[in-house]
């Protein structure tokens, strides 16, 4: 059996073949039960479904709650804006998609061993913080009451009445794209510099020997080899580019920010979970995350269509 990356073969006996996926069969098995076996649950999207009741006792609406997505006036104005929260989210996102790997840059290049070891393991802590753990760091901050940012702003007099930062509509997108850089850049730029140490050395020598400088050698050897991994991580963003996640949204949301921060995960939630004990909403909620996959999925294989023709690979 063989098999072709690039322009290197690797090639193993039938008998090894064998054994690799044995090996491989206790992870196929748990990829099959965690995440294809629950998609039995997308059968509630063509039954009028009521918590209670038995689902083949429900009746069957078929493409229903679908078409009512696509044509009922005040829901195409609620998708509207769900969607427009989330592609306005995930886009700022993508957009701060390049600070850890320019962070990754300047921390390879700091010298200074422990200072170094501090900065990392200092930014790469907030990643393994729950969401509501963040939300009490962020109360702490910028709460109206008691947070440390409106005490040093009156103290300075700056401002006379304390700034509603957390119970505001305004900015949503923009404070929850800072969160959620502020708590990933160390952990992401971890694969940045894992990545850098399979860089060439002889390629760095053979540049001071030519006279080139820190930011030199930097732009010209480090940030190539490190394009590839970026478009990596890169694609797999917009593969995931509807999925916002839940937990971030649901700690910060709050009854004056819900319009501009309700992005397609938390609508499914409030609607399916939140108000599922009466009408048509969890089945109407199911309706909403099969079409978020399916939109996924199209995103998925066009950025890897376009890959493809551009820079010759794929992560498909």
């Amino acid at each position: 059996m063989s098999s072709t990356a690039s322009s290197k073969t690797v090639t193993v006996s039938a008998k090894e073949g064998k054994k690799l996926f044995y090996m491989a069969m206790p992870f196929i098995a748990l990829v099959f039960v965690f995440n294809y076996l629950p998609l039995y649950g997308w059968l509630y999207a063509f039954f009028d479904y009521k918590l209670g009741h038995k689902l083949f006792d429900s009746e069957f609406k078929g493409f229903f709650f679908f078409k009512m997505i696509l044509s009922d006036p005040i829901t195409v104005d609620e998708v509207k804006r769900i969607m427009s929260n989330t592609l306005g989210i995930s886009f700022l996102s993508l957009l701060v998609q390049v600070l850890p790997l320019i962070f990754a840059l300047f921390l390879v290049e700091m010298k200074f061993e422990p200072l170094k070891k501090v900065v990392q393991t200092l930014t790469t802590l907030p990643n393994f913080l729950s969401w509501p753990l963040v939300y009490a760091f962020a109360f702490s901050m910028f709460s109206e009451s008691d947070g440390f940012i409106n005490k040093l702003l009156i103290r300075l007099h700056i401002i006379d009445d304390p700034i509603s930062f957390l119970v505001s509509s305004n900015h949503v997108w923009l404070t929850q794209t800072a969160y959620l850089a502020w708590k990933t850049i160390g952990w992401t730029a971890i694969i940045y510099i894992a990545a850098v140490t399979s860089i060439d050395n002889e390629l760095y020598e053979a540049a001071r020997i030519d006279g080139a400088g820190r930011f030199r050698i930097m732009w010209s050897i480090t940030v190539p080899h490190l394009m590839p991994t970026f478009f990596v991580l890169m694609m797999l963003s917009v593969a995931n580019f509807l999925n916002n996640g839940l937990d971030q949204y649901l700690v910060f949301q709050n009854a004056m920010n819900t319009d501009s921060i309700e992005v397609l995960d938390l609508y499914v939630y409030n609607v399916g979970i939140r108000n599922g004990m009466s009408g048509y909403n969890y089945s109407f909620a199911t309706a909403v995350g099969i079409l978020k996959s399916v939109v996924s999925i199209v995103l998925l294989f066009s950025v890897n269509y376009a890959s493809k023709k551009v820079r010759g690979e794929g992560i498909i």
